[in-house]
């Protein structure tokens, strides 16, 4: 006789933190879905990042790279071109470089979209998920984006303003420099359990500068 009780058990979704890069290959164990490098950047990507605010100029570049195989050295030619006269340029892509190709390693992603911004108000401010694979963040300067932990929002309910977290220490951030791994709905497996996040208030004068890779082949 069958166990009128029975159920099966959903599985757990965790996020993971860690201060080497070998934790940002967590994002591929199926009960995660944000992996988190905690690391420093050095001061002069940092006083790069924080000169290009200051100069309060636009910036909104979006490149897509081939990666044809391992060894393939990713193409940034353009990329902030018109401020790689400010102290810390080289170094700043140099790390831009470096993650791409691991992002690439990472997933086998052949071909990869790259947005590099300095935002002044929050591109997207409501609580929402990505319909994207693996979508990876680092804020080089400014605030970082923000996330919630399973269970704190409903998910039918997110876009609703009322329906958001109102007590702060319930939202994650994730700090300047770090790298994020998010995982989204389009993840094989993972549908109705990607990250929940947003981007963060930004107040008046107040700007980011953010980079973000998608995998899109």
């Amino acid at each position: 006789m069958k166990n009128a009780f029975a159920f099966t058990a959903q599985p757990l979704i965790d996020q993971v933190r860690g201060q080497t890069p070998e934790i940002m290959t967590r994002i591929l164990d199926e009960d995660v879905n944000l992996a988190i490098w905690q690391r420093q950047l050095p001061v002069h990507i940092v006083d790069f990042g924080a000169l290009l605010l200051s100069l309060d100029e636009p910036l909104a570049d979006a490149i897509v790279i081939d990666m044809p195989n391992e060894k393939a050295q990713p193409n940034l030619t353009g990329l902030a071109a018109r401020f790689n006269d400010l102290e810390g340029y080289a170094g700043f892509i140099a790390d831009v470089s470096w993650l791409v190709s691991a992002y690439a390693c990472l997933l086998g992603a052949k071909r990869i979209g790259l947005r590099l911004r300095a935002l002044d108000k929050a591109m997207c401010p409501r609580f929402h998920v990505d319909h994207v694979p693996v979508r990876l963040i680092t804020t080089y300067a400014g605030i970082g984006s923000q996330w919630l932990q399973e269970g704190v929002m409903e998910r039918r309910q997110l876009g609703q303003v009322q329906a958001e977290p109102a007590r702060a220490e319930l939202i994650q951030q994730i700090n300047a420099g770090e790298v994020a791994l998010l995982k989204g709905e389009k993840w094989q497996g993972n549908e109705g359990a990607g990250l929940i996040h947003r981007s963060p208030a930004l107040a008046p004068g107040e700007r980011r500068l953010i980079l973000t890779l998608d995998w899109l082949a």
